[in-house]
């Protein structure tokens, strides 16, 4: 399905050799520090994929809620997950049997638990504010995932890295900031499930990289627990207390909803290959890509209108990835321009 990322090999030696290594180039980088002639194929349309599908999926779940007024975003969530696996067991049995690996269970349901959470933990946080609001705290997800990458994982990245997600988050916040209206109490849940979703690309990358998972073996592995933790969360939260509601719909909506799970399925093997690839990082630094996209399609098929702010976080947030994936460049550019200065005095 994807490309084996090298990464993982390198990650093994040197935690074998119990040593530290100083910044590491980040994806798009290669070996000593000297950025590649240009990104990959299959990375690219990879990349190309993901950014369609998560914001295709984006638009679609929008269109079912706001549009066909559907009240059950835990059940949504369950019945990604059954996608996942309705559609993986098959792929994996026409692919043909992998090669034999250790399956880190523990892991797997760990990380299940974690996606589970930040699911709860994000509609639960809806129910208190504005969807733009909950759209800003999660433009804070690349600068939480840098911060746990270093914490967790003893990853150092470039000091430009850093800078960047000042411009990357304020500037995906800004764009959707126009007409947000804060409520306090939802805040807390949100930052909540925005740590979350950070530590479980985090927990994704190991999987694939450490544990030498393929994307599609990771889908399977982890739909099956997740559909059970969300789809029990769904019958005791939203479908047991109202379960007749869930009979009202008309089929478009069902067909919308049959989109959207074959959406997931789709935007997840992207995303795992995505990680495989790169890292939990770059992953989320796209993410507020999607934010902007999200953005266009809501202005094509809601009619909402730009504001000049929002403007200001689009050129924010794309100088900001140009800051992320080449700072190399930059570094070496600035130090070009301050060799040709004049020379100190003493």
């Amino acid at each position: 399905m994807c490309l084996r990322s090298r990464r993982g090999d390198e990650a093994a030696m040197t935690a074998g050799e119990g040593t530290l290594r100083p910044w590491k180039p980040d994806p798009g980088q290669a070996d000593g520090g000297r950025p590649p002639p240009g990104p990959s194929l299959p990375l690219t349309l990879t990349v190309l994929a993901w950014l369609g599908t998560g914001t295709t999926m984006a638009g679609l779940n929008k269109w079912i809620f706001a549009t066909h007024g559907f009240r059950y975003p835990l059940l949504l969530s369950s019945l990604h997950m059954l996608s996942g696996v309705a559609v993986g067991y098959p792929l994996g049995w026409a692919r043909g049997p992998s090669p034999p690996a250790p399956r880190p269970r523990a892991r797997i349901y760990l990380l299940s638990l974690t996606f589970c959470t930040s699911v709860a933990l994000g509609n639960l946080g809806l129910s208190y504010v504005q969807l733009d609001v909950a759209q800003a705290v999660a433009t804070t997800t690349p600068l939480v995932t840098l911060l746990l990458s270093g914490l967790l994982g003893g990853r150092r990245h470039h000091p430009l890295q850093y800078a960047a997600m000042g411009p990357v988050c304020a500037g995906a916040a800004c764009s959707i900031a126009g007409g947000l209206h804060f409520h306090q109490p939802g805040c807390g849940f949100l930052l909540a499930a925005t740590v979350l979703r950070a530590l479980k690309s985090i927990q994704q990358s190991l999987l694939l990289q450490e544990d030498r998972l393929d994307a599609l073996s990771l889908l399977c592995l982890t739909s099956l627990p997740s559909f059970c933790l969300l789809f029990g969360a769904a019958v005791a939260l939203e479908v047991g207390p109202s379960w007749e509601g869930v009979l009202r719909y008309d089929g478009t909506l069902w067909a919308c909803v049959l989109l959207s799970c074959l959406g997931s399925v789709l935007y997840n093997l992207a995303t795992f290959c995505i990680l495989s690839l790169t890292s939990a990082l770059t992953v989320h630094v796209l993410g507020n890509v999607t934010v902007v996209g999200n953005l266009l399609l809501s202005r094509l098929l809601f009619g909402s209108h730009l504001s000049g702010l929002s403007y200001l976080g689009i050129g924010l947030m794309l100088a900001g990835m140009f800051m992320y994936h080449q700072p190399d460049l930059i570094a070496a550019h600035w130090a070009a321009r301050l060799g040709r200065g004049p020379p100190r005095r003493e």
